[in-house]
């Protein structure tokens, strides 16, 4: 038998409705802000689907739940109700909008973060999660990856009685707009991640030494390069926002100027970042490093 709530909602899908009506507006407001057809994920009992109907634009909700989804047919026979799967349906509208349960967060996040086709995601998620991705208090290294490409804003708290069955935890509201120029070539994405991954992981604090090991430039560049930033060269990879991370990656991967930089030994540390050389594509740049690999 399915473990249920007292509640109705199934644990081990996660299920935690939202029953706040000034968050439900809240969301709904931030995605009226938006145009285009709308994919809600995780509709559940419908409280977030009910307003988004009424905004009068093209609505898909999904949910996991056949029990619910048979439900919400029948209450809103106006409105497409699909039973999916958030972490294997499409996400090809331009609007993303959902209460979106805590322990498939992270994955549906990475899924939202490598998709091509929408614009703009409206999230409730744990406060953490909201709060991290927002950079308040410091960028996690998913954010920074994501930085040129998505701009991450936090819409409030929403405390865990607001929910049923109530969650160990708060929730928050998190938006995520496609940027409409990137601050990176996305031919160069793979690249820059690799080398966001190197300077949160690498040994060693600062980041005047972490670009010298990671980036592979030299120590003094380095150093001229953050103050060219106005960054100290002992702040973190934490305190960067997404203007100084594309910055940095335009300093490493043009091989940072005209001025040759002496390359450290810690360069070839494992998972440090070579810049390719100016005029190679990224394809050839791994086939080389392949090459001296073997």
């Amino acid at each position: 038998m399915r473990n249920r709530s007292a509640h109705g909602g199934r644990h081990e899908l996660g299920q935690n409705f939202l029953i706040h009506r000034p968050t439900i507006q809240a969301i709904v407001r931030l995605a009226a802000a938006t145009c285009g057809p709308i994919l809600e994920i995780g509709a559940g009992d419908g409280a977030l689907t009910v307003p988004l109907s009424a905004l009068g634009r093209d609505l898909l909700a999904i949910d996991l739940d056949e029990r619910r989804v048979r439900t919400l047919r029948r209450r809103l026979p106006h409105v497409a109700v699909e039973h999916a799967d958030a972490l294997r349906h499409p996400l090809d509208r331009p609007v993303v909008v959902g209460n979106v349960p805590y322990h498939v967060t992270t994955p549906i996040l990475r899924r939202l973060l490598s998709a091509d086709s929408w614009q703009h995601a409206i999230l409730l998620t744990q406060w953490e999660v909201a709060r991290k991705r927002a950079g308040v208090g410091g960028s996690t290294m998913m954010t920074a990856q994501a930085a040129p490409w998505f701009e991450f804003a936090l819409h409030g708290r929403v405390p865990a009685r607001h929910f049923t069955p109530m969650p160990s935890v708060d929730g928050g509201i998190l938006a995520i707009t496609r940027r409409g120029s990137p601050l990176v070539d996305p031919r160069e994405r793979r690249n820059y991640e690799r080398f966001v991954r190197a300077m949160f992981t690498s040994p060693g604090s600062g980041l005047a030494v972490l670009l010298e090991r990671s980036g592979g430039i030299g120590r003094a560049q380095a150093r001229r390069a953050l103050a060219r930033l106005d960054i100290g060269p002992d702040r973190l990879p934490r305190d960067l926002n997404a203007a100084h991370w594309a910055a940095l990656w335009q300093l490493v991967a043009s091989g940072a100027s005209a001025e040759r930089p002496v390359r450290s030994a810690r360069a070839d540390a494992p998972g440090a970042v070579r810049p390719p050389r100016p005029g190679t594509s990224p394809a050839a740049h791994r086939r080389s490093g392949r090459a001296r690999r073997r």
